[in-house]
């Protein structure tokens, strides 16, 4: 842990972080909301903060007391932050959730938490809830953002629950007193840096959701950190926000934003929705999840082949340079990561003359074609930060080849949840940055996702990751045995993920360590790696490797439709329906390629890591079935939905 790196000026909590901000830059944009008539309207520092005291106080006037939990299914919104930064502001804790949670979580979690209190964004959210409310018996007080329906109310009524409008108790608000808004302010100061802020239940890839308690304390020590980071940012820069800010990765930069002195343009993660959104706003930075922008990518590509053979031709070209001049850049300036040590003068030596001969050809293709798609995202983008997922290579090289700074950053819920993220300034490919300063890290040998020792092992060398610090959870909300299984007695917190670090101190992950597959043969295989492989294919939207206690690997495949689409028409191809074309030899045949071309001894795997059979699933994963928020698969949920394909794989 690095102190001389943490920002110690912006206060112990987040409401006194926030309340600091206001009084230093009032006039900062901090929220841009797009109206009915498509136009973003601006909120400042100080409007935002004069919404979030009044309405504490009108909350405070409803009972809601400090160290109470209230339910918060919404997805992101203007709303969310007020509501989130008043009920803190009074020492609650909120117990977040998105729209796109089923009504068994929901009632599970309210239950759980025992909220008696809990906003929704629409009456769909609160209707989920009122279909068994007999399992949430201690909710009383539903708060909407929306307007419902009359069934609604009609419902809630007889189920005994109050049905207020959020936007008639943030009119009250108006009425705060003098008195009433330094009481407010005095209980800010009153709040612990180790009090709880918000309990959030991970989407589980594995079964129950977990209440992850987070302090104050974990989320302002990465507002410490962030200024070491993300080194490119500057008071008043504007963030496009698009992902569900119920999950750590997005609430975490939100504060961090604060403390950064940016402000948030709200915005949907829907490919057309967000890249007409760049170009109203121009924001400079923003987050993602890989699988965002790598529809983006894909976008452009099909664009791009319905272009003139000249056009496509400049643009595979130009591409193509760009990859090749981006990877000599790095090596010439020290950007390569080494998980094996060398001097930094061999990189030099083999990358100055290609990245002097390529300059002058990338320096057309920037007049010519990468400017012009970077304009296509607003012209002002200082970087993207992707997390959630592995970044694919691909996607990744694209990216760079076109001067888009796309950064990687690694996390889990439990750390709050940012652990690394690549440094904005100092960009390296092939990991996920350099490790936060708020924490420590280690990597230990490990068998069955357990440390067999304490002592960390060298550079390049593949183990489970360790990490201690000021991130780390208070614990599990109401299970203090899951978090023994977790967080050992010297407070290192055991990740499940397989990882190494770099001679220059990066992180790199190679897998997950409870997902390792055993074969009958007791080869172990980490299929997160061999999946990140087969979701390179254009034509392949998610890969699922299978193949516990079985002779070989198998795949589970979800098509991307409309590539699958294009090349049956390319290739004349005739068909009844998108089933019936998935059936075709030249569809069977082209999946075969794809895997094997990515999935070989060439490409640095191993016999037994090759996919021996594959199925074509019919249709995309929907976040809650197949994936959870974070877009991570639900391995336990499709071994069930996909039984009879799974079986299909394994028949003799």
């Amino acid at each position: 842990m690095d102190e001389s790196k943490l920002d110690r000026t912006l206060g112990s909590t987040i409401p006194v972080l926030f309340r600091e901000k206001v009084r230093k830059i009032p006039h900062h944009t901090l929220q841009a909301v797009k109206n009915k008539s498509g136009v973003f309207v601006h909120y400042s520092y100080s409007q935002v903060y004069q919404h979030v005291v009044e309405f504490a106080a009108t909350l405070k006037k409803m009972g809601i007391k400090r160290g109470e939990n209230v339910g918060l299914m919404s997805d992101n919104r203007r709303e969310w932050l007020i509501v989130d930064l008043a009920l803190l502001s009074l020492g609650a804790v909120d117990v977040p959730r998105g729209c796109d949670s089923m009504g068994v979580e929901m009632r599970f979690i309210l239950s759980f938490a025992e909220c008696r209190v809990c906003f929704f964004e629409n009456g769909r959210q609160l209707d989920k809830v009122l279909e068994k409310i007999d399992e949430v018996p201690l909710l009383k007080t539903a708060i909407l953002f929306d307007f419902p329906d009359e069934k609604i109310l009609e419902k809630a009524k007889s189920a005994g629950i109050e049905v207020l409008n959020y936007h008639f108790l943030e009119s009250e608000g108006v009425s705060t007193t003098k008195d009433e808004w330094k009481e407010i302010e005095a209980g800010m100061d009153e709040i612990s840096p180790d009090d709880v802020a918000t309990i959030i239940f991970t989407s589980g890839t594995t079964g129950l959701p977990k209440g992850v308690q987070l302090t104050h304390d974990n989320y302002v020590a990465q507002c410490e950190a962030a200024h070491s980071v993300l080194g490119l940012m500057q008071s008043g820069d504007l963030w496009l926000t698009v992902l569900p800010i119920w999950h750590s990765f997005e609430r975490a930069f939100c504060y961090m934003v604060v403390a950064m002195e940016g402000g948030f343009a709200y915005s949907k993660p829907i490919a057309s929705v967000m890249l007409q959104d760049m170009q109203l706003v121009q924001p400079q930075w923003m987050n993602v999840v890989p699988r965002l922008f790598e529809a983006v990518a894909q976008g452009l590509f099909r664009e791009v082949k319905k272009q003139s053979w000249l056009d496509q031709l400049i643009f595979k070209n130009f591409v193509g340079v760009g990859k090749i001049y981006y990877k000599m850049k790095e090596r010439v300036l020290g950007l390569r990561c080494r998980y094996r040590w060398y001097p930094r003068v061999f990189d030099i030596a083999l990358g100055v003359i290609p990245f002097a001969l390529l300059w002058p050809i990338h320096f057309a293709g920037e007049l010519l074609l990468y400017k012009k798609i970077r304009a296509r995202f607003g012209g002002n983008f200082r970087a993207v930060i992707s997390g959630g997922g592995a970044l694919q290579p691909a996607t990744e090289a694209f990216y760079h080849a076109i001067g888009f700074n796309l950064l990687e950053c690694y996390g889990m819920t439990e750390t709050a949840p940012v652990i690394s993220v690549r440094n904005s300034r100092k960009p390296r490919s092939n990991n996920v940055g350099w490790v936060f300063p708020t924490f420590d890290v280690k990597i230990v040998p490990e068998k069955d996702g357990l440390p067999e020792s304490e002592e960390p092992l060298k550079p390049g060398k593949r183990g489970i990751i360790m990490v201690r610090g000021r991130q780390v959870m208070k614990g599990y909300y109401k299970r203090d045995d899951l978090t023994a299984k977790v967080i050992d007695e010297n407070g290192w917190l055991n990740t499940g993920d397989l990882g190494m670090i770099s001679y220059d101190d990066e992180l790199k992950i190679v897998g997950r360590a409870k997902d390792t597959i055993v074969l009958l043969g007791g080869e172990n295989i980490e299929p997160a790696v061999i999946e990140k492989a087969v979701n390179e294919s254009p034509y392949i939207e998610r890969c699922v490797i299978v193949g516990q206690d079985q002779r070989y690997l198998g795949a589970l495949i979800v098509p991307d439709q409309q590539n699958v689409v294009a090349f049956a028409e390319e290739n004349n191809i005739l068909y009844d329906n998108y089933e019936a074309l998935l059936e075709t030899n030249e569809v069977q045949n082209l999946f075969r390629s794809e895997i094997d071309v990515r999935v070989s001894a060439k490409a640095g795997f191993r016999t037994c890591e090759r996919v021996f059979k594959f199925r074509l699933l019919k249709r995309s994963f929907e976040i809650g079935r197949e994936i959870n928020a974070k877009q991570e698969l639900l391995r336990h949920k499709i071994a069930k939905i996909y039984e009879k394909d799974y079986n299909a794989l394994f028949k003799n």
